[in-house]
């Protein structure tokens, strides 16, 4: 029917709008309620191109991984106060979409000798304070010098990676070396639980003595389960969706990628949904935790 309106409309220096009217069948009074409305259109169309800029520079900026809820966030942070539907309506529209997980690989390879060591998360990923509950877990990256292997912490009180190490192993000394740059960095509390998998990384003499060292307490969940340590495999499988899986010319490149995510984009940047803040970096989810233990 606009498509009418608009030929009356541009028409009408021509010939009458009665006549006009008569010959497309449309009633006078329709077309009239049309013309005063285009103005209006108009000005919804320029907003909905503007905002459609606006989310395509966020999403840029998100490495091309943000979607619905994760941009609203943004403009919301930004002072813009816009309807989540419109903004999927536009995202959908411009072609504009966040990315999917990928399943990765089993690297766990259990020693069937190592000493026992309980559960203590029991798939319980949350906890209150910073420094008290940690989850780790090792993955690699492919490149044409061969893998490139990341040992990961996470604090389960901010989602931040506190400690990490990339080597061209995943011998124990990897992990170990993560443990420690978690305890520097984040100040982990005497006490605090390390949970991992059953890998024989994590397991070994090297790895307990350094937990014990560190006066923490090692958690083991069990082997081949991946929900026993779900929160490291959800940061894997995002790593691996934001940074693509492709393979790296060499192992400094893929350092180089890894040190940028996590440093300038997953701790500082990337937005997560805490149940008591809302919408916030893992860096600004650890200053509200110690403002709030401070107060």
């Amino acid at each position: 029917m606009s498509a009418l309106y608009r030929f009356i409309h541009a028409e009408k220096a021509c010939y009458p709008v009665a006549l006009l009217c008569r010959a497309v069948k449309v009633a006078r009074s329709s077309y009239y309620a049309w013309r005063d409305g285009e103005a209006a259109r108009r000005a919804r169309q320029d907003a909905d191109d503007a905002l459609a800029h606006e989310i395509t520079v966020l999403h840029i900026a998100s490495r091309k991984t943000y979607g619905v809820p994760r941009i609203h966030a943004e403009l919301r942070r930004l002072g813009r106060r816009v309807n989540r539907k419109r903004v999927a309506r536009i995202m959908r529209q411009a072609g504009v979409q966040g990315v999917t997980r990928r399943k990765r690989r089993l690297l766990t390879r259990a020693d069937k000798k190592a000493r026992p060591v309980p559960d203590l998360i029991g798939r319980d990923f949350h906890a209150e304070i910073p420094g008290t509950k940690l989850v780790g877990d090792i993955t690699y990256l492919p490149t044409t010098e061969g893998w490139l292997y990341l040992a990961c912490w996470l604090d389960l009180a901010t989602r931040e990676i506190v400690g990490y190490a990339m080597a061209d192993h995943h011998r124990a000394s990897l992990v170990v070396d993560a443990l420690k740059m978690a305890h520097g960095r984040a100040g982990l509390r005497p006490g605090c639980v390390i949970h991992s998998d059953r890998g024989s990384e994590y397991t070994s003499a090297e790895f307990r003595n350094e937990v014990e060292e560190l006066s923490l307490r090692q958690s083991c969940g069990r082997t081949g389960s991946c929900f026993d340590n779900a929160a490291a495999e959800s940061f894997w499988a995002l790593l691996k969706e934001e940074i693509g899986t492709r393979t790296w010319p060499d192992r400094g490149t893929a350092r180089a990628e890894v040190f940028n995510f996590i440093e300038t984009f997953y701790n500082r940047r990337r937005l997560r949904k805490h149940k008591a803040f809302g919408y916030l970096t893992p860096a600004e989810t650890r200053q509200r935790h110690q403002h709030a233990l401070a107060a």
